[in-house]
């Protein structure tokens, strides 16, 4: 776009450098955008004083768009002509928060817009800048979470059962029964509140919270026991639904009713129950007709259930107002109206044996007590969830949802209270007992409205309960943790067709079962579990109080959730401790399941923020001081960079993993596996990033436990060594550096090795680490492969007792458990070899390790007569390294002449004393003679490592490691450090 002034308009006025401005005035129907200036255009270059003239924006109709998907930056209503790449608002080269990086902090997931970065062609896009979208109309506390969850806990339980647990339990324990179950959903709701208001909900309702909170293993245990909770209870509520229909119409039964006598009567006095056939058979009949309803759609549903809320409220009131106009036989034998008298008969409890339909009988199986009675009731509190499981059509869940679930539950709970004194002072007990549907009985001005509410409130539960349940078990499946539930898979916007045939399946089946009094101590088992894991997952988050724990709702305390968890626990024990451990079992089943099957997915859940406290506490507790040697463990470094090349996709040695692994005794440990790339950090980021992800991936397949890092550094040596000074945190530093051995180094040429692998050796001694080199990984032992033989230990220096503990470590894997421990010790000729034997064995016993003690006498260098080892079977090895120094020295004297220098190698100054150089030789000679004299069908060799001579050439100490390594198959070579990692002591 050429640069020019803004269009349109008359009034103008005149700024710097004389250019013409209209004035924006309050009907102007565009939005002026700041820009910021392409650095290519011949407009980015202007004259000093001279401001950059804008560039011409055009107000169309049709508004556009246009953002750079990396900065994620975009602008509604606003029209550019062109192809502006940078038409944004800036601030020094980064673009505002904007309303889609804002979205996409939620987690929501949108589409970004295209970008020529994403291979687009750099245009607008054009949108309409009309009237805005239509959205779905949002819901208020009242109809959103106050009405729904006021519909699912006020239900079949209440009609006709609860005047029934009354008589049963009498009026004191019944209060205590309410207040017990009232104060255990009450505290549940607090802990919802705390959670919910912590952040955006999406779908799943407590599955969500609890999975984020807990980890995706708890959360699908307990989100799945919760779906079968209400898989369970649509045929609860079903079968109260047909139970109330044939009660009112005894007509459309279609088998013969059951006739029972009352317990207690002075007359025969018959009871007619409805056959537990006619309950199948509607109740199959009604739960297909309701799937019909439920696969109409969400839309359809939502419809729907305001009608089922009227005939709810209207037939309570109706109840109260027949209450309170009953008097003594009216409207039922029984009845005695508001008595004080009767009040007092049924305080006490009653507990009587039932037949199945409930009814008192003298051969009644049914035995009740208050426990059971808890599980009978307890499902008249459940529904608190309904408000959380609507959140997507919530103006303001950060208030609705405690607002109406806490008024909810305080409602109801006090209804219930009420209800128990009206109950208890309305009819005799032997009413209570017998007239299953007593508020239908004293409801003014007739039974049947009583009816019709109780029906369509119970059909209204059992349709919530068949929506909600297929949408929680797709909400498990759309998070992709278990691979068995692809199948109930569903895309944005679709319905869970699947989840609800599967849901349909379950509830028929519990339909067969046609006992109502069965089915709910199931329900309450599955949701006492869910509402204790809701208690728990606050109690967490509150107790660990992590920076993102920032719920708007502040009346919580951990102690309360702590409380509400334990009531759940308690409630579930009284009910039925079988159905508790069962309940329990199958919900470890399924964690177990999930762990072994599951796909790992990180939700930042509570117990990862626990983790992370316990180590920080943990770290700040070990200090910085030392480590006791009774408490000290190996924590490696392996250091994974190859000398020559690795296998493509291989980005670690594969037998470096195994090494590691055996290094820990029974697996416990930690070991830092790391890499170096060679570049500059800001160029190879992405790369390191990718190769770490690689190496972490790979430790896992290999089954070490450990941790993968990847530095960029300029090349090797800077690289090691600053991880060498700053890898680890206190005393979790590790303490062992754990590389190959360059055997290729002179095989391929590799003249830079040296330099970096003595560089390395001596960086490990300045940093007080600890060195082991293993020479002959590729003949490494996997823990499949057993090794039969000895452990040898050549121990020459002092080392800390480093080399006997590895030793040890070695012993506890499979693959070394057949070998037993040798430990050589090499003794001057002149020295007491007997004396040193005994006190090594007496040092071995006391650090509690069994080993044979072999002392092997070596002649010195300086007792040498002929000047040379000419009878040592490594004689040709030795006189080629002597050939090879000899020629390298030769050719460092001819520089340092031609240079007019002193001797440099390495790129520094170096002194070489030829006699100390072929001492030296010797000496590795006759270690590497012994070593293959006496343990040339040893399964490993330890050897003390000896640090690189000062100013010696790097190529020189590769030549004494070379000769003392030669023909040794598998070796190790350890070299301590300045302290003890072994102790005498208990």
């Amino acid at each position: 776009m050429d640069n020019g002034d803004i269009e349109g308009g008359e009034e103008e006025f005149h700024g710097q450098g004389g250019r013409k401005y209209r004035p924006v005035v309050a009907d102007d129907r565009a939005v002026l955008q700041m820009s910021s200036m392409d650095p290519g255009s011949p407009s980015s270059s202007s004259l000093p004083g001279i401001p950059p003239p804008l560039k011409n924006v055009r107000v169309d109709v049709e508004a556009k768009m246009r953002s750079d998907a990396r900065e994620g930056s975009i602008t509604d209503n606003v029209g550019i002509n062109g192809s502006q790449r940078d038409s944004k608002l800036e601030l020094f080269g980064f673009g505002l928060v904007n309303i889609l990086g804002l979205r996409s902090m939620t987690g929501e997931q949108i589409v970004a817009p295209s970008s020529p970065r994403d291979g687009g062609d750099g245009e607008n896009v054009a949108i309409s800048s009309g009237r805005p979208k239509p959205t779905d109309v949002k819901l208020g506390t009242m109809m959103g979470v106050f009405i729904p969850c006021l519909q699912n806990i006020l239900g079949i339980i209440y009609y006709i059962r609860f005047s029934w647990i009354v008589g049963m339990a009498g009026i004191g324990e019944s209060l205590v029964l309410v207040s017990f179950c009232g104060l255990c959903t009450f505290l549940t709701a607090i802990s919802l509140s705390a959670i919910a208001t912590n952040g955006a909900m999406k779908g799943g309702g407590p599955y969500y919270l609890i999975g984020r909170a807990l980890g995706p293993e708890v959360g699908v245990s307990i989100g799945l026991c919760f779906f079968l909770g209400n898989a369970v209870a649509g045929a609860m509520y079903v079968l109260g639904a047909v139970e109330t229909f044939l009660k009112a119409v005894p007509a459309a039964g279609i088998f013969r009713e059951t006739i029972t006598k009352v317990n207690g009567t002075t007359t025969a006095e018959p009871i007619h129950s409805i056959s537990s056939h006619d309950l199948q058979i509607y109740g199959i009949v009604v739960t297909i007709l309701l799937c019909f309803i439920v696969f109409g759609g969400v839309k359809i549903i939502n419809r729907v259930a305001p009608a089922f809320l009227i005939p709810v409220l209207l037939s309570i009131l109706c109840i109260f107002i027949g209450v309170f106009l009953a008097r003594k036989d009216y409207p039922s034998a029984g009845i005695t109206g508001l008595s004080a008298e009767t009040f007092k008969d049924n305080w006490a409890s009653d507990y009587q044996n039932t037949n199945n339909a409930g009814i008192p009988a003298d051969d009644g199986k049914v035995a009740w007590n208050f426990n059971a009675l808890v599980g009978l009731f307890f499902p008249a509190v459940t529904g608190i969830m309904a408000g959380s499981n609507r959140s997507a059509s919530l103006k303001d869940t950060q208030r609705s949802i405690p607002v109406g679930t806490l008024a909810a539950t305080l409602t109801t709970t006090v209804l219930y209270l009420v209800s128990v004194l009206i109950f208890g002072a309305l009819a005799t007990r032997q009413k209570l007992l017998t007239d299953r549907l007593l508020t239908a009985t004293v409801a003014w001005p007739f039974p049947a409205i009583v009816h019709i509410g109780i029906i369509l409130s119970t059909l209204g539960a059992a349709l919530q309960s068949l929506t909600g349940a297929p949408r929680l078990l797709a909400a498990i499946a759309n998070d992709d943790i278990l691979p068995v539930l692809n199948y109930f898979k569903v895309a944005d916007g679709n319905e869970p067709n699947i989840a609800t045939f599967f849901t349909a399946f379950i509830c028929i089946g519990c339909v067969v079962i046609g006992n109502l009094d069965l089915i709910t101590p199931t329900i309450t088992m599955f949701f006492l579990l869910c509402y204790s894991g809701v208690n728990l997952s606050c109690f967490l988050l509150d107790l660990l109080d992590a920076p993102s724990w920032r719920p708007r709702w502040k009346f919580h305390h951990w102690l309360l959730s702590l409380l509400g968890a334990s009531l759940c626990i308690v409630i579930m024990f009284l009910i039925s401790w079988l159905f508790t451990v069962v309940s329990l079992a199958l919900a470890s089943l399924i964690y177990y399941y999930v762990s072994l099957k599951g796909k790992a997915g990180d939700w930042g859940d509570g117990f990862k923020s626990a983790y992370f406290q316990l180590a920080l506490r943990s770290l700040r507790s070990l200090g910085a001081n030392q480590v006791h040697p009774k408490n000290w463990y190996p924590i490696p470094l392996i250091f994974c960079r190859p000398w020559g090349k690795l296998p493509e996709n291989v980005p670690c040695h594969p037998k470096l993993a195994d090494f590691a692994n055996c290094m820990k005794k029974k697996g416990r440990g930690m070991s830092i596996f790391v890499s170096i790339l060679d570049g500059d950090y800001h160029e190879c980021a992405e790369d390191a990033k990718a190769a770490c992800k690689a190496l972490a991936t790979y430790i896992d397949y290999k089954r070490c436990e450990g941790v993968a890092e990847i530095v960029v550094a300029p090349n090797m040596s800077e690289g090691f060594r600053g991880i060498v000074q700053t890898m680890g945190l206190g005393n979790l530093k590790p303490n062992i550096v754990v590389m190959r051995y360059p055997e290729i180094w002179r095989r391929e040429n590799l003249i830079e090795i040296p330099a970096t692998f003595v560089g390395i050796i001596n960086d490990c001694i300045v940093a007080n680490k600890a060195v082991v080199i293993v020479k002959g990984l590729d003949e490494w032992p996997n823990e499949y492969q057993r090794q039969f033989g000895t452990i040898d230990l050549y121990w020459i220096v002092r080392d800390g007792g480093l080399m006997l503990l590895l030793s040890q470590l070695l012993l506890t894997k499979e693959s070394f458990e057949s070998c037993k421990i040798q430990v050589f010790c090499i003794a001057e000729e002149d020295s007491d070899a007997e004396g040193l034997k005994a006190d090594v064995k007496k040092f071995l016993y006391d650090l509690r390790m069994h080993a044979e003690v072999i002392v092997i006498t070596m002649r010195s260098w300086d007792v040498q007569s002929d000047g040379g080892p000419q009878q040592d079977e490594s004689l040709e090895a030795f006189t080629a390294a002597q050939q090879r120094i000899a020629g390298y020295l030769a050719e460092m004297k001819a520089s340092a002449v031609k240079e007019g220098t002193q001797l440099m190698a390495d790129g520094k100054p170096v002194v070489v004393n030829e006699q100390q150089v072929d001492k030296f030789l010797y000496t590795t000679l006759k270690l590497n003679s012994t070593i293959l004299r006496y343990s040339r069908m040893a399964a490993v060799v330890l050897v003390s490592l000896p640090p690189p001579p000062v100013n010696h050439p790097a190529y020189f100490y590769m030549e004494y490691m070379d000769l003392l390594v030669e023909n040794v198959p598998r070796l190790l070579m350890v070299r301590g450090y300045r302290r003890d990692v072994v102790t005498l002591f208990t």
